[in-house]
């Protein structure tokens, strides 16, 4: 006789329609990512700072080709429209949504909960780019 599962489903990070489009398009520039070259984290923000008027799939794309690098560790981003939030996407949408709401702290803490200290600068100021191309949020 098989016992009820005593497991409680894993909740999904509530998040708006405004965060939802924005992942959205962070998925396709991941989906996009897939099949390039790995840029090397130092290279990709030295070329972005020196050109502002740099667009935020180009900030975006640059995180997402240098987060696994830093991490040491595959990242998920899924299929744009998916439901399903992976752990590295709810991380950067927080992360996003801290920028957004001016909590330095929170930014600060996520950012050095998953990056080395060498590269928590860069990968700042690469959230920081993207949170300034969506102004919709």
């Amino acid at each position: 006789m098989a016992r009820p599962s005593t497991e409680v489903p894993a909740q999904q990070p509530d998040i708006t329609t405004q965060w939802r489009d924005v992942l959205n398009r962070l998925r396709v520039i991941a989906l996009e990512c897939r099949v390039s070259a790995q840029t090397d984290l130092f290279k990709a923000c030295a070329l972005l700072s020196s050109q502002p008027e740099t667009a935020r799939d180009a900030h975006a794309r640059a995180l997402i080709k240098c987060l696994r690098q830093v991490t040491a560790r595959t990242t998920t981003f899924y299929r744009p429209g998916t439901t399903e939030i992976s752990f590295d996407e709810a991380w950067l949408v927080q992360a996003l949504s801290a920028i957004k709401r001016g909590d330095g702290d929170s930014f600060s803490f996520l950012i050095r909960s998953r990056v080395p200290r060498e590269h928590q600068r860069n990968i700042g100021f690469l959230i920081r780019g993207i949170s300034e191309q969506f102004p919709q949020v």
